[in-house]
């Protein structure tokens, strides 16, 4: 897999099964890597947009996985973009 621009937190589930899958992982090989039940693993990989970031670093670690935050290429409004920006 190449990188993965990550715009919503919905979007983080599917980033790390691929990875997971293109790993040749199973999520009882995820479970066992970290030291959790598989159903534990399951259900934080089901709910990844509300893992803690320390989990969530644990498993792109466990995956080989790094995080990497970079500004945009160019800057766009959000109505070229197509995204929806949070309001604080």
């Amino acid at each position: 897999m190449n990188g993965y621009a990550i715009q919503t937190p919905d979007q983080l589930k599917h980033v790390i099964v691929g990875f997971r899958k293109s790993a040749g992982l199973t999520q009882e090989d995820m479970a066992m890597r970290l030291g959790v039940a598989q159903q534990t693993y399951s259900t934080s990989e089901r709910n990844a947009a509300n893992m803690s970031v320390t989990k969530l670093l644990s498993v792109l670690n466990a995956l080989g996985v790094e995080l990497v935050l970079q500004p945009k290429s160019a800057p766009r409004s959000s109505a070229d973009s197509g995204v929806k920006t949070a309001q604080w």
